[in-house]
């Protein structure tokens, strides 16, 4: 495998009764880079992610994280490797407070799930994590807030904080700025700008502004196939590209 390619998938192929949502797609993912998976309605984003992701299994091809073979493997042994997803769901507790949320995404790490008997004193380690990890988001004075009362861009930031608290060397973004206002979107942005200082991150978003200020490689997928990869710079201006997006009726 390449040097520096931490997740790398080879003529990735997802068949549904004859429809190719995606076919003979080969990624290469840098270690340490934000990289942009992109592409028009119906392009087959989700379900490259879904596959790299192991929430899918692929009809033929291969996926390798970190030099091993991942492809036989399950969503949950995948994090355990260091390769993690969010945003699946929304991933918090809505009656529990941020600080309590990301104990328990501590608490499920460390394999302790739910010992809400233990010790004063080994839930007062996790606090202390866990406020690092509010802090790291942006979110400590909401700290006792309860997540259901936080606002929209705020309960994002708490989803990626419990993301966080799974420790991951690769983190796997699905459209983290769907659904949000301009200054949500800005806060989200520069998050995810500082949270990449030490980890790698695969995103499929949809703002292309988002893509072209954070994005130090974007594959463009249409029709279930690679159309271009590159920096915003080359990308945005390929021919094919253009006529993809506009094809699919977007300006």
């Amino acid at each position: 495998m390449d040097d520096g390619v931490i997740l790398a998938a080879d003529d990735l192929t997802k068949e549904f009764k004859g429809f190719f949502a995606v076919e003979g797609v080969s990624l290469k993912i840098k270690r340490g880079q934000i990289h942009a998976l992109i592409g028009p309605n119906g392009a087959g984003k989700t379900t490259c992610f879904n596959l790299l992701t192991k929430f899918l299994p692929p009809t033929r091809g291969r996926i390798i994280y970190k030099g091993q073979d991942i492809t036989a493997m399950s969503p949950a042994d995948i994090a355990r490797l260091g390769l993690v997803r969010s945003f699946q769901i929304s991933a918090v507790f809505p009656h529990l407070t941020a600080l309590e949320n990301v104990r328990i995404a501590l608490q499920r790490q460390r394999g302790d799930s739910f010992d809400f008997w233990r010790s004063q004193k080994v839930l007062l380690q996790f606090d202390e994590r866990a406020r690092a990890l509010l802090a790291e988001v942006g979110l400590s004075e909401f700290e006792q807030t309860e997540a259901g009362d936080l606002p929209y861009g705020r309960k994002r930031a708490l989803e990626i904080a419990t993301t966080l608290a799974l420790d991951p060397e690769m983190l796997l973004l699905d459209e983290p700025m769907a659904g949000m206002g301009h200054e949500d979107v800005d806060r989200i942005a520069a998050l995810i700008r500082r949270i990449s200082a030490d980890r790698t991150i695969l995103m499929v978003e949809h703002n292309l502004s988002v893509v072209a200020s954070l994005s130090d490689t974007i594959t463009v997928l249409a029709r279930g196939k690679v159309l271009a990869e590159g920096d915003y710079a080359s990308v945005s201006k390929d021919p094919r590209v253009i006529e993809a997006y506009i094809g699919a009726g977007h300006g």
